[in-house]
């Protein structure tokens, strides 16, 4: 199947409304639901099989293919991912399956890479947090894995302003040509402000959050291109995003 073909029947749903058409989109980007799915979480709890997180993935989709726009900058998968990624998360939260103390953990984790970075003026290194935790270097790598396995931390979902419930989505950071002027220039606030806490991450950090969320690489496929191991690009992955809702979260105001 072309791009030409595709883009045909993007043109004959959007335009004529033709739902054949809405039927064949949804059907040929279906396999972007199983990808999802098999990375948003790796333990499922016991209440939960995997065709559930399928089946909140597909309404993601669906509202994908109506919602978005042929004539703006950005492809159509990516899009589609942080959507259907957004409809299994909220489908686990509301679940509410997270253990309480594996949500203490996220907290402490923060605080600590705050009181960190607030002191040395940069991030700091493994074996520093560890010793902030007073745990020996290998326990904190596991508690990194373990968190990021059983949590649902995601740069999809980084909370901003607990008190108001605010939360600042990867697809709220998408570009669209036709949103009314204040809302471009809020969208355009905040993917100036994620972009900037990015930039502050380190440079391994870094990468791992442009392979994931942008270049829709797996987990596993992010240790092979890094030489690195499975567990180290969670390791990586979870402490990336604690770092960036701590960053975020320091600039409220920005939000209001």
């Amino acid at each position: 199947m072309s791009n030409g073909d595709v883009l045909d029947r993007w043109r004959t749903y959007k335009i004529n409304n033709d739902l054949e058409s809405r039927s064949w989109l949804i059907r040929h980007f279906a396999y972007l639901v199983k990808i999802t799915a098999g990375r948003v979480i790796t333990n499922l709890p016991p209440s939960l099989e995997r065709d559930d997180l399928v089946s909140a993935g597909i309404m993601g989709l669906i509202k994908a293919v109506d919602q978005f726009d042929v004539s703006r900058q950005v492809k159509f998968e990516t899009y589609a991912i942080a959507l259907i990624r957004g409809a299994i998360l909220e489908m686990l939260r509301e679940d509410d399956w997270v253990p309480r103390s594996i949500r203490e953990r996220v907290k402490l984790l923060e605080r600590t890479y705050n009181a960190v970075e607030s002191r040395l003026g940069r991030p700091g290194t493994d074996d520093e947090m560890a010793t902030e935790l007073g745990v020996a270097p290998e326990e904190y790598q596991k508690m990194l894995v373990e968190t990021g396995r059983t949590s649902l931390l995601s740069l999809e979902d980084i909370l901003v302003g607990s008190d108001a419930g605010e939360k600042l989505h990867l697809s709220d950071v998408l570009s669209d040509d036709n949103a009314p002027p204040s809302i471009e220039a809020e969208l355009h606030e905040r993917k100036r402000m994620l972009g900037k806490a990015v930039e502050r991450l380190p440079e391994r950090e870094r990468m791992v959050i442009a392979l994931y969320y942008y270049e829709g690489l797996t987990f596993k496929e992010i240790g092979k291109t890094l030489t690195i191991s499975e567990s180290r690009v969670y390791q990586l992955h979870t402490q990336a995003v604690i770092r960036l809702q701590g960053y975020l979260q320091r600039d409220l105001e920005l939000f209001h």
